[in-house]
């Protein structure tokens, strides 16, 4: 019997995984979580086979959950079930240790296959998705070189939705010299337009960015 603990917020999600994999009667889902906390608890308590971590949810950020796991409960394998495949995510969580990344678009078929090779010893993160990790990383770490300690703050706080007033409040800076650092990052950027500064940033900026 391979044991499974799902970690998802949305009770609709964990429903409809329950029902995906209870076509495999080798597979056993003996926890549910629906925060980080939660599914560290449960690996403690339960030393699943496999934990099914979704990475939107509330608590510890899904890689610092994976690295708890690694570190203290290395028997539990993780893979990432997620609707989000950004590159920035796709990175974080293969630095983390996890197994595999699949979008919860992923067949049934194929992810009880997933399951079951995991259990088996393989590690099922592809080349495709390494290759991904590698260009983001060459990409992301070419512009930040680029920009300066204060640029990438002003570009923190744009990407949480900050706009130039309340930025100009919260580092204790002139309006004007907002202005002054966006153009700049616009143009150390390629020339892209506010909007697509903050995209970038929101798929190249993680937590440890943030903070500096």
């Amino acid at each position: 019997m391979i044991t499974i603990v799902i970690a998802d917020d949305h009770p609709i999600a964990r429903a409809g995984i329950r029902n995906l994999l209870s076509s495999d009667p080798d597979l056993v889902i003996v926890g549910e979580a629906e925060n980080g906390i939660e599914a560290q608890e449960l690996v403690a308590k339960l030393r699943p086979n496999i934990l099914l971590l979704d990475l939107e949810m509330p608590g510890p950020r899904p890689a610092d959950v994976e690295r708890h796991v690694r570190t203290n409960y290395p028997e539990t394998i993780t893979l990432v079930l997620t609707a989000h495949d950004r590159d920035v995510y796709l990175a974080d969580m293969i630095a983390a240790g996890v197994s595999g990344y699949f979008s919860k678009s992923v067949r049934g078929e194929t992810l009880i296959k997933a399951i079951h090779r995991t259990v088996d010893g393989e590690n099922l993160i592809t080349d495709a998705q390494k290759d991904r990790v590698k260009r983001w990383q060459e990409s992301r770490n070419n512009k930040q070189v680029k920009l300066t300690e204060r640029e990438r703050e002003i570009l923190a706080l744009m990407s949480r939705g900050l706009n130039n007033s309340a930025i100009s409040k919260e580092l204790d800076i002139a309006y004007q010299t907002v202005i002054f650092h966006i153009s700049n990052i616009r143009k150390r950027l390629g020339g892209i337009s506010r909007q697509q500064a903050i995209m970038w940033a929101n798929d190249n900026i993680d937590d440890d960015f943030e903070s500096g």
